[in-house]
């Protein structure tokens, strides 16, 4: 490039990320701590040939078809159902994302929240606060072990793997889906490849960690929870509507699941008030990558994929790679 490209940034990122991106672009980037709406997006990027944006940004026909310099965009994140990859597509603008640098992150919360559900650490967590605990008492806030239990693994790509890899150190059986077997070099022993009719049945744990698409909205709803065996726990750490938040509320109020961990939301930020009042439930901000380590790398990927492209470098990844072809 002779002179610097322009680049829009929706979001400030880590401060080693936006050094990166003042050395080696044309930088406008969001400064306030709040998401943009597509019209302040179609605004602030309008001059621009490259978008990093985050999956919180809406990045429809419209906004795309507003940029008419536009020739990349780069989600900070592993997800991109934030885009319309049809329409860059049809721009021949590459989509690139995040993927394998916020897996350990992911997994590490979601274990974090199978913990913290089955051990009830925010219940107790409370109850010391409120000034309620006298002392040890042998029936105070019994929970369940999840030592040899069944966790089904919706979902078995990096994180999914990562979350398995995870529960070996706690003897549990472990059965997951995806739409194929893992291969050899995938491997993690004992895990069984099983269909979600029968995950659902048998697993005592069922996190979640499939991409979100509209043939996977309310994957879970009340007629998956209704096959759930009463002291089955939910965890999802990847995208909101994959669960029916008011089928949720209405199994848990029933007691037809234990509990649930949630990181993630169907209407996010707004969270069913349901879920707000129930002990066995226990709800984080979306964190899943909330680590110095993985943010920074998530953001330097995110500059690096948009570079690539305007350089005719290396992608590190792409979710249209046709139109690099």
């Amino acid at each position: 490039m002779p002179d610097k490209a322009r680049l829009f940034l929706t979001r400030r990122l880590p401060q080693t990320v936006m050094d990166f991106l003042e050395q080696n672009v044309d930088l406008t980037f969001n400064d306030q701590n709040r998401a943009l709406t597509k019209t302040e997006i179609i605004d602030g990027a309008r001059d621009c040939q490259a978008l990093i944006c985050l999956l919180t940004d809406t990045i429809d026909a419209q906004v795309i078809e507003s940029l008419p310099e536009l020739q990349v965009i780069s989600n900070y994140a592993v997800g991109y159902d934030n885009i319309d990859v049809d329409a860059a597509t049809a721009r021949g603008i590459p989509v690139c994302n995040t993927p394998g640098v916020l897996t350990s992150a992911t997994a590490d919360l979601t274990w974090a929240l199978i913990l913290a559900v089955n051990r009830r650490i925010a219940e107790a967590d409370r109850f010391v606060r409120a000034g309620s605990f006298q002392g040890w008492d042998p029936l105070l806030l019994l929970g369940r072990e999840v030592s040899g239990l069944t966790l089904g693994i919706a979902g078995m790509g990096r994180i999914g793997q990562a979350v398995a890899r995870r529960a070996l150190g706690f003897d549990m059986r472990i059965m997951y889906t995806k739409r194929r077997p893992l291969s050899p070099e995938e491997a993690i022993s004992g895990a069984e490849h099983v269909d979600l009719d029968v995950l659902l049945r048998k697993a005592d744990i069922i996190s979640l960690h499939l991409p979100y698409s509209s043939q996977v909205h309310h994957l879970i709803d009340g007629q998956a929870m209704s096959v759930m065996k009463p002291q089955t726990v939910l965890i999802n750490t990847a995208r909101g509507p994959l669960v029916d938040e008011q089928a949720l509320v209405s199994a848990l109020k029933r007691n037809q699941l234990a509990g649930a961990g949630l990181d993630v939301y169907e209407h996010e930020p707004a969270v069913h008030p349901g879920l707000l009042e129930l002990d066995c439930v226990v709800l984080a901000p979306h964190v899943g990558s909330a680590t110095e380590r993985a943010r920074v790398r998530m953001g330097r990927m995110a500059a690096e994929n948009a570079l690539a492209v305007l350089e005719n470098g290396q992608v590190h990844s792409i979710a249209n790679p046709q139109v690099l072809a």
